[in-house]
């Protein structure tokens, strides 16, 4: 079946497309990694339309492209999908994954994801004029520069970029803002020698970094240190901070409950890294619900998540995978699987939860 063709605002990747390249550099990209059949993605849905508005209203500042995830089989085993929707935001390398989303995301998480992968790019100075180029009149000069003091809500001019500080003052602000879960942009001032000298005159301020909110020079590294400690530093900026990184049990508790019928495997359905795990999806695939349907079932690759790997042993209780999960409960591994699918209670427990 043909999927329905996204927004004018999102592009889409060839079916049989092995490895993405980036069109533009230092963009960051968005891979949204969808199939036919899913319901949740299809247009007209909240989420498509959710996805669709943050594509029209970023398109400048990201890249938005939609993926087959059936007829590009090696761009998503390169990406590790087990399952859509899956979200993959890259940063403006092109290359390095920031964050996934798998399954289907809250709106709302997924906003900020996105709010958080454009912020976190960095900004590109607006091309002089033709009038600055021959004439070099400081009144353009000083309009580059409030575009660019303006551009995010929270913008750091530093040296170099937020994976690569070039200086350790610079570093320090990174690491301050990143701890208090605060999206900004940031300007590398050693790629442009008129905005670092013309920035200090704008704003008679002498030294890097400079912190600007909303278009306000906040101060350097000193009076970013001094908000830190007096208290709320996302308050005292005027913005909201980004959700707080939940704790290891609370990914696993909502993990668990992504699916109705979830299933911890090595590997992907299509290609189990164990027997164990190629037995139990072979018995999954093989229960037939109403109107002679195969049950739906969700999938989790352990050997993509160590962290997940390591902790849903403790959470559970269970030392072993695979494990399935039905409503969140866990049913137990193989063996367990096996006996109930003799006795006929997995046909039931599977069958009442699709």
């Amino acid at each position: 079946m043909k999927m329905d063709q996204p927004s004018s605002a999102i592009s889409t990747i060839p079916n049989g497309t092995n490895e993405f390249v980036p069109q533009t550099a230092n963009v960051p990209v968005i891979l949204l990694f969808r199939t036919s059949w899913e319901p949740s993605i299809q247009p007209g849905t909240a989420l498509d339309d959710a996805f669709s508005a943050l594509a029209s209203a970023y398109n400048e500042q990201c890249g938005f492209f939609a993926v087959d995830a059936e007829g590009c089989p090696d761009l998503s085993l390169a990406y590790g999908i087990t399952v859509v929707p899956s979200f993959v935001l890259l940063s403006s390398d092109g290359k390095t994954v920031q964050t996934k989303l798998d399954g289907i995301p809250e709106i709302d998480v997924l906003t900020r994801a996105v709010v958080s992968l454009v912020s976190s790019a960095p900004v590109r100075a607006p091309p002089p004029s033709s009038e600055e180029k021959e004439t070099g009149n400081a009144d353009n000069l000083d309009s580059r520069l409030k575009s660019l003091v303006t551009s995010s809500p929270v913008m750091l001019f530093m040296k170099g970029s937020p994976s690569a500080p070039r200086c350790g003052f610079s570093r320090q602000s990174v690491e301050i803002l990143d701890s208090a879960s605060i999206a900004y942009g940031t300007f590398d001032i050693l790629m442009d020698e008129d905005v670092r000298q013309g920035l200090k005159k704008y704003s008679d301020w002498p030294t890097y970094p400079q912190l600007y909110a909303h278009g306000e020079l906040m101060g350097g590294l000193d009076i970013l240190k001094e908000m830190m400690e007096g208290g709320d530093l996302a308050e005292q900026l005027g913005v909201q901070a980004l959700e707080a990184k939940k704790s290891l049990e609370e990914r696993l508790s909502e993990l668990i409950r992504r699916s109705r019928i979830l299933v911890f495997i090595k590997g992907i359905p299509s290609a189990p890294k164990c027997g164990f795990s190629r037995q139990i999806v072979e018995i999954l695939e093989d229960i037939v619900g109403e109107g002679g349907r195969r049950i739906a079932y969700d999938s989790f690759n352990i050997l993509e998540d160590e962290e997940v790997r390591q902790g849903l042993k403790k959470y559970s209780d269970w030392p072993t995978y695979p494990q399935l999960y039905v409503d969140g409960e866990l049913v137990g591994g193989l063996d367990i699987v096996k006996e109930m699918l003799e006795s006929g209670d997995l046909q039931s427990m599977l069958v009442g939860s699709s």
